[in-house]
């Protein structure tokens, strides 16, 4: 028969164990407290810590792990990258443009401003100048007519009649003779800016490598600025006082001279040579002057100023695409390449 829990020695206190009948006496072996253990600790397995898939042991014991899969990156650092990566091309690039490109936009620049010279009717970059045309200036019903030779920058002969307006049925006459010849100095003005332009370009050295934007702008400024003075000095004819014209150095080539209250001019404005005839009037003690003008087409004048034109233009665009490296690569306007 089974035996009862109660009859079984494992569920019994220790003095009952000891008390019981009919079965044999266990006794438990004690052991002091104080007593030295014999029997050694178990092993323990050291302590493994992983942190981003790196395995570290106190005990010196390592284990290979799985690298940690990286975060992404987050849409702004991406941005970041993006923006840095566009901005060394870009400086890449612009370093090009002043290491090369300037010096052959510069070649051409100076390609168009010679042949710009050569049309000249003076003496500038191999051209000999003196160039002599024949023009005839009219106002119908003879109004005023003039016959004349141009050569050079000057008029070296001339045959001038016009009618005056307080005697509408006289015609006054004069000339310029080659003796005194009339001086445009317009043209000499203009050729001089032309030759200014000219020497920019023939400083800067082929071999030399520009350093910044600045150096670009700078040359490229004084560029333009002598050839918008060299077009102003040909589109807009300086205006001067009737009191300047009548007393001026160019009337004393009129022969025979011309009353003191008639004056002539002669000058050029845009691709025209212009005559102009002005006359003073004493209205009722108020002074006004009466004028005529007559014109003619110089072919030489259209080619230099569509050459200028040309010459501007291409200076314009490399000072635009210059400025415009520099505002979106380099982030700053004095940026330095080595």
């Amino acid at each position: 028969m089974p035996q009862s829990p109660t009859n079984n020695w494992s569920f019994q206190p220790l003095h009952r164990q000891r008390s019981s009948s009919g079965y044999p006496q266990h006794v438990l072996n004690t052991v002091p407290e104080t007593a030295v253990l014999t029997t050694p600790p178990p092993t323990r397995k050291p302590l493994t810590i992983q942190i981003a898939g790196v395995a570290s042991a106190e005990s010196g014991h390592k284990r290979r792990f799985l690298a940690a899969r990286k975060k992404p990156k987050s849409a702004m650092k991406m941005l970041a990258d993006t923006e840095r990566e566009e901005a060394l091309n870009l400086q890449i690039e612009f370093e090009w443009v002043l290491r090369q490109e300037v010096h052959a936009i510069l070649k051409q620049l100076r390609t168009i401003l010679v042949e710009c010279a050569h049309r000249f009717p003076v003496p500038l970059y191999e051209n000999e100048g003196k160039k002599t045309e024949k023009f005839i200036l009219t106002v119908s019903p003879d109004q005023l007519k003039a016959v004349l030779t141009l050569t050079g920058d000057a008029i070296t002969q001339a045959d001038i009649s016009f009618k005056l307006c307080k005697a509408p049925s006289q015609t006054q006459r004069t000339s310029i003779t080659h003796d005194s010849p009339w001086k445009l100095q317009q043209v000499q003005d203009a050729a001089n800016h032309l030759q200014t332009a000219i020497n920019h370009i023939d400083d800067v050295d082929d071999s030399y490598h520009f350093k910044t934007s600045d150096e670009v702008l700078h040359v490229i400024g004084n560029i333009l600025d002598a050839l918008q003075r060299g077009r102003n000095s040909l589109l807009v004819p300086k205006k001067k006082p009737i009191d300047e014209l009548i007393k001026g150095r160019n009337m004393k080539s009129l022969v025979p001279n011309l009353p003191e209250d008639l004056a002539v001019s002669f000058y050029l404005q845009s691709h025209k040579l212009i005559i102009a005839v002005y006359q003073l009037l004493n209205n009722q003690g108020t002074m006004r002057f009466d004028s005529r003008q007559a014109e003619a087409s110089v072919q030489w004048l259209n080619d230099v100023l569509l050459l200028l034109m040309n010459g501007q233009k291409l200076c314009q665009q490399l000072k635009d695409k210059v400025s415009r490296r520099w505002s979106t690569g380099s982030g700053q306007k004095n940026v330095r390449f080595v």
